[in-house]
């Protein structure tokens, strides 16, 4: 990356830029992103170069017109959580909040590799939520009755139905047999990487500073109201803060001076050697605890569940990726003789009622975005717009039920029974 401050326009991706780049040897590409040192000021300043944080410079930019913005990352951008998930994207969510910051996320994933001139891969290949007991069955049906209500597209399908949508898969499970599915035609999987970048690039041409490997070690407070944080690259100024750091939300809070009600722990995944296409839809077999969709490489891309315990640690524990795998071999028998091609974890920040957090916080110009559990990629756009109109306005009808004091008034949006998991 070039350390020189001066904006140079991006050059747009097209046919055409491919066709003439091949001709010379691909020489003329640039950086897609500049990485300049820190100002002294900056009117907002965005911790955390996730996707969510980038997606809240990026709508603060383009819709608000906010561009004297710093996105300061403790790692490399896209090294959380953004880069260590399954890449699955939905909106059939019971609670009316969640189904309408959801079903925002993806109607904004549908053309954002046209809105950022990224491809971001998209891939609406279809979701099935599969219900392997009888309480299953009740819930996604009122799921479904719910999104019919919010005007999200969802709908039951049954066991043959499930099997025709994802033919290497066992209906007839000795233990929890296949009983139907909640399908959503819309979902599916996107590049996990390519949306960091996208919106990172887009960020970079608007004029806004992404700071890599510069870690917050203060907040800095005077009257009850932020002034800058302190780094490792040395203090910078600022008149809003956004924390939208994940897991280390409440360790970041600590500094400000308060207190958050989340906790933390890790959540893993694993892929498994690639093999040739065998399935073009996303299941998630909640009962067993386990999700697989096939990625473009062709690896089975395989979710498991969270850590029992409080952590920090980006790989997880060996015991859950073995019961994970057990489950689905079950209920998709051919997973059996593939071998695992490699696994990592992440760390995931928790509320109570399994919903997240975008909220004005105790001190003045803080606002936080945080709780989103197992379930924040693919809420990353909505997440961005909501969070932006928060910090710009003071005010966002997306974020309204999301506000942090709902736990102390007892407002909770319970989605930890309609998810089926976390989130």
């Amino acid at each position: 990356m070039t350390n020189t401050r001066d904006s140079v326009p991006m050059k747009r991706y097209s046919v055409f830029a491919v066709a003439r780049e091949g001709l010379r040897y691909h020489t003329g590409w640039g950086r897609a992103w500049r990485s300049p040192a820190p100002k002294k000021k900056y009117d907002v300043i965005i911790v955390g170069a996730g996707g969510h944080g980038l997606a809240t410079a990026y709508y603060l930019g383009k819709n608000y017109g906010i561009t004297n913005v710093a996105i300061i990352e403790k790692g490399w951008l896209g090294g959380g959580n953004t880069g260590r998930n399954t890449t699955i994207i939905r909106s059939n969510y019971l609670q009316d909040p969640s189904a309408a910051i959801y079903d925002k996320a993806l109607s904004l994933y549908e053309s954002l590799s046209q809105d950022l001139n990224y491809n971001i891969m998209f891939s609406p290949r279809g979701l099935i939520m599969l219900a392997q007991t009888h309480h299953e069955v009740r819930g996604y049906l009122r799921t479904v009755r719910a999104n019919e209500l919010q005007g999200v597209a969802t709908k039951w399908i049954n066991a043959e139905q499930v099997k025709e949508l994802c033919p290497i898969i066992n209906i007839d499970g000795p233990r929890y047999p296949v009983m139907g599915g909640l399908y959503q035609e819309r979902g599916g999987t996107a590049r996990h990487d390519a949306v960091a970048w996208g919106y990172a690039r887009a960020c970079s041409d608007m004029g806004m500073d992404i700071i890599q490997k510069c870690e917050v070690t203060d907040v800095r407070r005077e009257n009850g109201k932020v002034v800058g944080v302190s780094t490792t690259k040395g203090d910078i100024d600022c008149d809003k803060l956004g924390m939208v750091v994940a897991g280390h939300t409440s360790v970041l809070a600590e500094k400000a001076g308060f207190r958050l009600p989340i906790e933390s722990v890790a959540l893993q995944a694993l892929v498994s050697e690639p093999i040739k296409p065998c399935m073009d839809v996303v299941v998630m077999a909640n009962t067993v605890h386990g999700y697989l969709s096939q990625s473009d490489k062709g690896e089975m891309v395989i979710g498991g569940g969270t850590d029992s315990f409080n952590n920090y640690t980006q790989r997880g524990s060996f015991h859950h990726a073995e019961e994970t795998v057990r489950a689905l071999v079950e209920t998709f028998p051919m997973i059996s003789r593939l071998k695992m091609l490699r696994q990592w974890g992440g760390i995931v920040d928790m509320t109570g009622d399994r919903s997240p957090i975008i909220s004005k916080t105790p001190v003045d110009g803080i606002f936080v975005n945080c709780g989103w559990g197992t379930g924040g990629f693919k809420a990353i756009p909505g997440s961005g717009w909501a969070m932006a109109e928060l910090m710009a306005k003071g005010h966002s009808p997306l974020a309204e039920e999301f506000d942090m004091y709902r736990f102390r008034e007892g407002k909770f949006i319970d989605e930890s029974v309609a998810a089926g998991v976390a989130h």
